[in-house]
């Protein structure tokens, strides 16, 4: 499955501009909360992609060994200890899956909607994460009280790990922070939609396997995308057999 290698390559080839920081990577030792916590605005140090800036969080999966050879934590920019106001964000996970357990159709989509939920599953102690579907947007609240305790990317990063490698396909995972007001963030977001993109035009597929492509408004997701045609032939034949 490489529906969404390109799109993989090409945050790489963006960030490929910047430097990067390898954080270590292991047991999580950090606490989970259980469930939303709410951290108010007096208990808050600062906001990552608070005050308009930009934020960020998408989650794309691969198949593919040299994207994603290991589990592996990456930042650009400050890490959480160090910055003392609102910065703008970027959370991008990249996830490889075993490909022949993913499956097909409907078992493909429902797996990857499974894997990119995962950030509304997690809840470590003094980062609360705020999702918005519908502006696109993934902030952060970072707790002071967190903050004084030792809380920094390493162990939200292997938080994340942990979280995502509960899902039996998952084999290796590499989430990439982004902190540095100089970032391309519009060349993410548009990743991003890219991203949605792809996934929609699955949705699409599986609710009308017979269309006509000449006529369908994704056919140019299908056209750049490699692998997307194979896939709705697949469909296609699978629903006719």
């Amino acid at each position: 499955m490489k529906l969404y290698d390109e799109v993989i390559a090409h945050i790489n080839e963006t960030l490929s501009a910047y430097q990067a920081k390898t954080l270590p990577v292991g047991e999580t030792n950090w606490s989970d909360v259980g469930k939303a916590k709410m951290i108010l605005r007096s208990e808050m140090a600062y906001e990552l992609g608070g005050d308009r800036l930009p934020a960020l969080g998408s989650t794309i999966v691969t198949n593919s060994q040299d994207l994603v050879p290991q589990d592996e934590i990456v930042l650009y920019g400050l890490d959480l200890p160090e910055i003392s106001k609102d910065q703008p964000y970027a959370r991008i996970t990249f996830v490889r899956t075993d490909e022949s357990a993913m499956g097909e159709g409907n078992d493909l989509y429902n797996a990857i909607h499974r894997i990119e939920y995962f950030r509304y599953h997690v809840f470590p102690e003094g980062f609360m994460m705020r999702v918005s579907a519908a502006s696109e947007r993934e902030c952060v609240r970072v707790g002071s009280e967190a903050l004084d305790k030792g809380l920094d990317f390493a162990k939200i990063g292997n938080f994340m790990i942990d979280a995502l490698h509960v899902h039996k396909d998952v084999q290796a995972v590499k989430v990439i922070f982004v902190t540095l007001p100089e970032a391309d963030y519009d060349s993410l977001r548009e990743d991003y939609k890219m991203t949605k993109k792809i996934t929609d035009t699955i949705d699409h597929m599986l609710k009308d396997v017979n269309m006509d492509c000449n006529s369908c408004s994704l056919q140019e997701v299908c056209d750049e995308v490699e692998g997307m045609k194979e896939l709705h032939f697949g469909i296609s034949h699978n629903s006719l057999a």
